[in-house]
C-alpha cells in the first residue's frame, strides 16, 4: 500500500474534480458522479463497497487515492449533553468539534484552522497560536464522522452546522468555500444553506465573496462597539474596522431567509454598561439582524470577568426596546472546555 501522504484525498473534491480524477485513472467521466454518490450520499469509507465501479477502477483508486475519512481520536461528554470531539490532522496537531443537542436540534460547531491568526485576547484558540489551515476534507470529515456516530447511536442526525470552532473561517476561505460547495450541492451532501452559519471577525474582502457566492447565514464576532477598545481586544479591527464591515453589510438584504447575527461576549466593567449598549445599538441601526449575548468563559492567562446576569438582561431589554432582536445564548459544555472561546485543540 502506498504511503498515506502520496495518495490523493478524494473527500472535499467537487463533482468536476471527481470526473477528472476518474478519467485520469482510465475510467469514464460518469464514474466521477458515482464516486460523489458513494462518498457524499452513501458515506462510504472504503473503495471495496463501490460495486458499480469496475474492479479495475477500484484497484486504481485503492492504489492512488484515499477517501480521507478519519475517526475522532477522543470524545468528551458534558453534564448538559454537549459532546466534544478531538480529531488528529495530517500534521500531527489536534482540532476540536462540538456537538450541541437541544430538543429537536443537533448543532455541530466545526473548526476551520489549527489555532487562529486573529489573536483575540479573550479566546483560547487565538492565544494558542496558529499552526495551519484545515483542508476541505478535514472540515468535512468532522461533519461526516459526528453525523455517522449520531446515526449509529440512534440519536437524531445533525440539523445545523456552525463554523464557530477553532480558527477564522474567512482566513481559510478557499477550503471553507470548497467545503460549503460540497455541503450544499445536490451532488454532494445536499444541505440547505439555511442550516449553515459562518462566523467571522469580518475579514475582507472574503466576507463580501462569502455573501456574493453563497447563501449561508452570517455571524459577525463584534463583541465591542467602541473601535479603539475593540482594536485592543481584537487586533483584526485595525485591518478590518467594524464601521467598514457594517457599511458593507448594509448593501445586502437580510430581511428574507438569510440571517445576519452579531456575537457579543460580555465582560464585567469592559462592555456591559449603558454606554456600551447604546453604542452597539447605534452601530447596527438600520440592519435587519439579531444580537446574541454570550457569557464569557474564563480561560488561563486572561484577567477578564464575565458580566453579571443582571447586566446581560439589561443589555437584552434595551436592544429589544430599540427594535433589535436580542437573546442571551445558553452556555453549553463549559465543564469539558467546549464552550465559546475555550477550544484549543487539547481535549479537556
Amino acid at each position: 500500500m502506498p504511503a498515506k501522504e502520496t495518495l490523493v484525498t478524494i473527500l472535499g473534491m467537487t463533482l468536476e474534480e471527481l470526473k477528472q480524477l476518474a478519467v485520469s485513472g482510465g475510467m469514464p467521466p460518469f464514474t466521477g458522479k458515482q464516486l460523489a454518490d458513494w462518498i457524499y450520499k452513501k458515506k462510504a469509507t472504503s473503495f471495496d463497497v463501490m460495486n458499480n465501479i469496475s474492479k479495475k477502477g477500484r484497484e486504481w483508486l485503492e492504489n492512488n487515492c484515499r477517501i480521507g475519512r478519519e475517526k475522532p481520536s477522543a470524545k468528551f461528554k458534558s453534564s448538559d449533553g454537549t459532546v466534544k470531539y478531538l480529531f488528529s490532522v495530517d500534521n500531527g496537531k489536534k482540532i476540536e468539534s462540538v456537538m450541541i443537542p437541544d430538543h429537536d436540534r443537533a448543532t455541530l460547531c466545526v473548526s476551520s484552522q489549527i489555532g487562529c491568526r486573529m489573536n483575540c485576547y479573550f479566546c483560547a484558540t487565538g492565544r494558542n497560536g496558529f499552526s495551519g489551515n484545515l483542508t476541505a476534507a478535514e472540515i468535512l470529515n468532522q461533519i461526516l464522522e459526528v453525523s455517522g456516530e449520531l446515526n449509529i447511536s440512534g440519536d437524531d442526525d445533525l440539523t445545523n452546522i456552525v463554523f464557530m470552532g477553532m480558527g477564522e473561517p474567512l482566513d481559510n476561505f478557499p477550503e471553507v468555500k470548497r467545503a460549503l460547495e460540497v455541503l450544499t450541492s445536490p451532488w454532494g451532501l445536499g444541505w440547505s444553506p439555511k442550516r449553515i452559519t459562518v462566523s467571522t471577525v469580518g475579514k475582507l474582502p472574503q466576507l463580501k465573496e462569502l455573501l456574493d457566492e453563497t447563501k449561508v447565514h452570517i455571524a459577525i464576532s463584534l463583541h465591542i462597539a467602541n473601535a479603539s477598545l475593540r482594536q485592543q481586544m481584537m487586533p483584526a479591527q485595525k485591518a478590518f474596522p467594524i464601521s467598514t464591515i457594517i457599511k458593507m453589510l448594509k448593501a445586502y438584504d437580510f430581511s428574507h431567509q438569510r440571517r445576519l447575527s452579531f456575537e457579543f461576549i460580555m465582560w464585567k466593567g469592559v462592555n456591559d454598561d449603558m454606554e456600551s449598549v447604546k453604542a452597539l445599538a447605534s452601530l447596527i441601526e438600520g440592519l435587519d439582524c439579531r444580537v446574541n449575548l454570550i457569557r464569557f468563559h474564563k480561560i488561563p492567562g486572561v484577567d477578564l470577568q464575565p458580566a453579571t446576569e443582571e447586566r446581560m438582561i439589561m443589555f437584552r431589554n434595551y436592544l429589544n426596546s430599540r427594535g433589535i432582536i436580542c437573546t442571551i445564548r445558553a452556555s453549553r459544555g463549559e465543564d469539558i472546555m467546549a464552550a465559546c472561546g475555550m477550544l484549543a485543540g487539547k481535549g479537556c
